[in-house]
């Protein structure tokens, strides 16, 4: 009983702390907003206009898209045997280069993001959008495996690694990167497609360099504009305490409210969720993550059902495709397709 005690006094404690410290920053917010703002737009990368920008093509016939085998199909699939290149070390997760016997190089990711990526990119390829090709081998051998900064105990002695995601972008050169806020899509019904897709599987890091314009080599060549990281899919609405909470966790991506607000006009999403209250003792983070909360609000309800239609098209068969080619159990595939399929439900009933 003591122990209880001694616990909740703890909590309580804790919470006053955190009160307080959100207080002070709120009191002398002058200033600080002003540099948080400043930090946000800062961020920010504006994209000039460009005429030979793709963000969506035209899927035509959904229903005879293999999700199984996702964008690069199976003569994409990557084959062995693969050699090291390089490490990568930005983002959250254990990234590095490596080369399959064809010469292609492909971005390995470890982690708790290589499984529901590869998921979402085929649920987003299916409606259209422009994607990377993602595979997920459930077992890899990579030669030349040198001792990585992030992620070694993933790793074999012989360089034996297992739930890899592999992934290549959509064309050979990489442009940078594009700003939610500044693009040549914003307004469209597209863009507000990609903004329903964003809420379907919440995927809630929306930072600026998740996303990303490629093109060919050749002069002229389309632009082609990507979410090129959805690793932060089917989990909370926003961010959490702990990656294992927040991404990938079928409970949480469950009991999460997809829809908050509709009204004749325009429709508001649970998504993305502000970040626990912790996160204000980084006061400009935290500004910046709610001054993302615009991206699930206020979508026009016609544009809505228009992702609905698209949507509406896939089969259960081809969701599920989706989540097998993510490496998940046929428990776990059943289960998050099935939370998908509700969502399609609830958007066909707007």
């Amino acid at each position: 009983m003591r122990n209880s005690w001694a616990l909740r006094l703890r909590s309580w404690t804790g919470r006053f702390a955190l009160g307080c410290v959100f207080a002070l920053a709120m009191a002398t917010s002058a200033p600080q907003l002003a540099v948080a703002q400043a930090y946000a737009i800062n961020s920010a990368r504006p994209v000039a206009i460009r005429p030979n920008a793709i963000l969506w093509i035209d899927p035509l016939n959904i229903q005879e898209r293999n999700l199984y085998l996702g964008p690069g199909g199976e003569h994409g699939i990557p084959s062995g045997p693969f050699t090291f290149v390089k490490e990568d070390k930005g983002g959250t997760n254990p990234k590095f280069d490596i080369r399959d016997k064809d010469g292609t190089k492909w971005k390995a990711k470890l982690g708790v993001e290589a499984r529901p990526e590869t998921a979402a990119t085929r649920l987003m390829w299916a409606v259209g959008f422009v994607t990377n090709e993602n595979y997920f081998l459930p077992d890899l051998k990579v030669d030349d495996m040198p001792r990585l900064k992030r992620g070694q105990k993933l790793v074999g002695k012989h360089g034996e690694i297992q739930a890899v995601r592999l992934q290549r972008p959509p064309a050979d050169k990489k442009l940078g990167d594009w700003d939610w806020k500044h693009n040549p899509f914003k307004g469209s019904r597209e863009f507000n497609g990609l903004r329903v897709m964003m809420a379907l599987l919440s995927n809630w890091d929306l930072k600026n360099d998740n996303n990303a314009i490629y093109a060919g080599k050749g002069e002229g060549d389309p632009e082609l504009y990507e979410v090129s990281d959805l690793g932060a899919s089917f989990g909370t609405t926003g961010d959490s305490y702990t990656a294992k909470r927040s991404k990938n966790n079928l409970k949480a991506y469950q009991h999460s409210k997809f829809i908050s607000k509709v009204t004749p006009e325009y429709i508001d999403f649970n998504f993305p969720t502000h970040p626990p209250l912790v996160f204000a003792l980084n006061f400009p983070f935290y500004i910046s993550q709610m001054r993302l909360r615009w991206i699930g609000r206020h979508i026009p309800r016609s544009d809505v059902k228009w992702m609905s239609s698209l949507l509406a098209q896939l089969t259960p068969q081809q969701i599920e495709d989706a989540f097998r080619a993510g490496g998940y159990t046929p428990e776990q595939v059943q289960a998050y397709a099935a939370v998908v399929e509700s969502r399609i439900e609830q958007l066909q009933k707007l």
